[in-house]
């Protein structure tokens, strides 16, 4: 049992461990310190990630190889980040417990079993493992009756996404005898020969993955927990996440369920079509960034799904260099959010950015360049996200899918552009309070990265190719 591949996940297991503990034991407050050493955690597992070999390990459920390198990379750059973000505004709203950071790395930890599952077992571990730090930070505000709620409805239809996700595992077991991944593909190699129930198995599983990326039909529960929960972790969770539930879509539709491609290709293209369509029309009315930007990630959810379903080398690349332009742009949206305080109350609605290119001239521009960008205006970084998807789907005949992205994209334009004609047109409101430190940081770093995408695309889309050929060989 080649148990050393698993080093990254044993390393930030047992650092969660020890810094619990460390949490714990003392009597003065340990968020601070908390924080900085899971954030070092952070940095030790991508290092182990870099360095990680390939191969399979603990009897074929635990797989290593250059596409979980990049989604475990990903998936650790987003919650560093919603972490950094967090550090202040808990602090501000009298959220400072060290049992934050803690869950996060813990969630953190369940990505990555997740994306490194090669077997339905251990799939469900993984996605367990980040589901129940996840209902907590929901409502971790537990004074505040929103984050209550919203922590009790992520909890209600979690639980129900999980039930899906076993019975669907269950069938697969059952009719194909296996829970093995590449005993799955060797199972079902042969379409034509594919029971029913395992068909019926798959699309249960996919359900329940298309709960965890927000994906229309199972999109219910996403404005309300993104508006009640914490913004740091409403942050989060637009994130983190979607890049493991996306990375397990992929691996096992590109894998195991390849051939049969046939029997849940539909699934995901409806998946695709209603999530753009409401992503791109519900958000229209939204006064509240926060639900905005929840109708806005079922819209991007949409477009990686487009990719998904196109499949093939370039689609599966698109999704994954999606996914982490998505994830700069997204978590530079919410950095902007949280730096909304006004007298020290936070404020979310789309009106108080009122006047803020006068006010803030530096924040404002970062939130025109992530508006910009997820409208999918050029040069921005979302136009190449929204163009490597849409190439494939356009090159293998998937006409209504392109065409309802183009115009979703169109709609979609006018509630982006609203907000930077709020910050620049409208008569001006009260400045904000001081921008923290940690939050500037990440301003900078993702509005660079978004800004200047297009001067530097090589190494992103070497890194994506390299992952797609890893998994589709």
């Amino acid at each position: 049992m080649n148990w050393t591949l698993a080093l990254p996940e044993l390393a930030l297991a047992l650092s969660g461990l020890a810094i619990l503990v460390y949490g714990v034991i003392p009597k003065r407050d340990t968020t601070f310190p908390c924080t900085m050493l899971v954030l070092g955690a952070f940095l030790l597992t991508g290092v182990l990630v870099l360095a990680q070999g390939e191969g399979t390990a603990f009897s074929g459920q635990y797989v290593a190889d250059a596409f979980s390198g990049f989604m475990k990379l990903l998936a650790l750059a987003a919650a560093a980040l919603g972490l950094l973000l967090a550090l202040d505004w808990n602090e501000k709203e009298r959220l400072s417990r060290f049992e934050f950071p803690v869950l996060v790395l813990f969630a953190t930890l369940g990505m990555m079993v997740m994306i490194s599952a090669n077997d339905l077992m251990s799939l469900y571990l993984g996605l367990e493992l980040l589901s129940l730090p996840l209902y907590v930070l929901a409502s971790f505000d537990r004074d505040n009756g929103r984050s209550a709620e919203a922590g009790l409805k992520y909890f209600v239809l979690g639980a129900l996404a999980s039930g899906l996700m076993l019975y669907g595992a269950s069938l697969v077991y059952g009719f194909a005898g296996t829970t093995n991944f590449d005993r799955l593909a060797d199972a079902l190699s042969s379409p034509q020969d594919v029971s029913n129930g395992v068909v019926v198995g798959i699309i249960f599983i996919i359900a329940a993955m298309a709960f965890k990326i927000a994906a229309v039909p199972f999109h219910m529960w996403t404005p309300d927990v993104y508006e009640g929960a914490p913004t740091p972790v409403t942050a989060f969770f637009a994130s983190a996440p979607k890049v493991a539930a996306i990375a397990l879509l992929v691996r096992i539709l590109a894998g195991p369920f390849s051939d049969v491609v046939g029997q849940w290709q539909q699934v995901i293209v409806l998946a695709s079509l209603g999530s753009m369509m409401l992503g791109a029309f519900a958000a229209i009315g939204q006064s509240n960034i926060k639900r905005l930007m929840a109708y806005s990630s079922i819209g991007h959810v949409g477009f990686t799904l487009m990719g998904l379903a196109v499949g093939g080398e370039s689609g599966l690349r698109g999704v994954l260099v999606y996914m982490a332009i998505y994830i700069a742009m997204n978590i530079g949206a919410f950095a902007v959010l949280i730096a909304m305080r006004r007298d020290g109350r936070a404020v979310e609605g789309v009106d108080d950015l009122a006047g803020l290119g006068r006010s803030d001239p530096g924040m404002a521009l970062a939130m025109a360049i992530f508006m910009f960008s997820m409208a999918g205006i050029p040069p921005m970084a979302g136009f190449f996200a929204k163009l490597y998807v849409l190439l494939p789907a356009i090159e293998q005949g998937f006409w209504v899918l392109a065409v309802v992205a183009v115009l979703s994209s169109v709609v979609s334009a006018y509630y982006y552009l609203r907000i930077v004609k709020v910050m620049y047109f409208d008569a001006a409101k009260p400045a904000f309070d001081t921008r923290p430190t940690g939050v500037s940081v990440v301003l900078a770093g993702t509005g660079a990265f978004t800004l200047f995408f297009f001067l530097f695309p090589a190494p992103l889309l070497a890194a994506a190719r390299q992952a797609v050929a890893a998994l589709i060989g």
